[in-house]
């Protein structure tokens, strides 16, 4: 009898969990194992999903469509973009006997939050939002010459403050002067101010090759299981932590911040990024990290430090975070 039962709910949970795919928004097709991974041929998911595959250059690239999105992706690569903006997915795209292949953390992960927002509550209305200006006091981050990054996140912090309360929210600062605050302390000022969001201002360096990288990046935070895209400083392994209760919102942010940046600066697009930043992991709310420009190449560095360059920074960042502003809330 033991054994009965035992069988009989071991049925009830596999129908229960094939019957909740099912009801999902986006079908992951039939799974393909690549090594540890479960990957999924594109061509079941295309057909299940209703988008056209289409190689742009024979088993090296490719693009999938439909009326409202196009992404294109290519074999062997992390790189992909979706309606023309850069997000990196979580593990590159593999090709078995001929066809190509995505990981089904990335369909679930990458595409899906995407190409179906979820929607939040009314109640839940974005209101308030906490910026973020790194480092400050002792900590000077990146260094060019006598320009030092603290200064310049605080004054974009500043600027993109005044742009969100013209647009009707409440803006709150983790750091308003040149002082030195804690990283476990940043996401934690916002939960007590109780933001909606947390949006950490950043300018990036690249010394070893200053002349060449440019370009504007946003992160959000690793989903379990998957690999980061810059693993720099992140610390904290890659098990589960709060800041993944947001993973889909996270990345839906990141993604409309970075196609305003990159479409209303034409800086180069170094797309999406997934990191486990202390002020990822620990953020009780939709979180990301923005890196707007490069400080240390001659051209990009110049604008950064030119007062009306980074009015224009912020506008793209207010515009980004107003267009995710619209994409989850309901309209009553």
């Amino acid at each position: 009898m033991k054994l009965l039962c035992h069988w009989f709910l071991l049925a009830v949970l596999c129908f229960c969990a094939s019957s909740q795919a099912r009801g999902s928004a986006f079908h992951s097709g039939e799974p393909s194992q690549a090594g540890a991974r479960e990957y999924v041929r594109v061509t079941d998911w295309a057909k299940a999903n209703g988008f056209q595959l289409r190689w742009l250059k024979r088993k090296e690239a490719f693009q999938l469509s439909n009326a409202s999105a196009k992404i294109t992706c290519a074999v062997d690569s992390r790189e992909a973009q979706v309606n023309g903006v850069g997000v990196w997915l979580s593990f590159p795209v593999a090709q078995r006997d001929g066809v190509p292949c995505l990981a089904k953390l990335d369909l679930q992960t990458t595409l899906a939050p995407l190409l179906s927002p979820s929607k939040s509550k009314p109640s839940a209305a974005l209101k308030s939002i906490c910026l973020d200006p790194g480092h400050g006091g002792r900590d000077p981050g990146n260094r060019v010459g006598p320009y030092q990054e603290k200064k310049y996140r605080l004054l974009l912090a500043q600027e993109v403050r005044q742009q969100l309360t013209r647009a009707g929210l409440n803006v709150a600062l983790t750091r308003s002067t040149d002082t030195f605050v804690d990283l476990p302390m940043r996401p934690e000022m916002a939960k007590r101010k109780n933001a909606d969001l947390f949006v950490s201002l950043h300018f990036n360096s690249a010394e070893s090759s200053r002349t060449v990288v440019r370009g504007a990046e946003v992160y959000c935070l690793t989903p379990v299981g998957a690999s980061s895209t810059n693993a720099r400083g992140e610390g904290g392994g890659a098990g589960w932590c709060a800041g993944n209760r947001y993973n889909d919102k996270n990345l839906l942010l990141a993604y409309e911040v970075q196609k305003a940046l990159t479409r209303s600066l034409t800086v180069e697009d170094r797309g999406v990024r997934r990191a486990r930043f202390a002020v990822l992991r620990d953020a009780t709310m939709p979180a990301v990290l923005i890196e707007a420009g490069f400080m240390s190449h001659p051209e990009e560095g110049k604008r950064i430090f030119d007062t009306g360059y980074r009015r224009q920074v912020a506008r793209a960042i207010v515009d980004g975070v107003l267009a995710y502003k619209k994409s989850v809330e309901l309209r009553s």
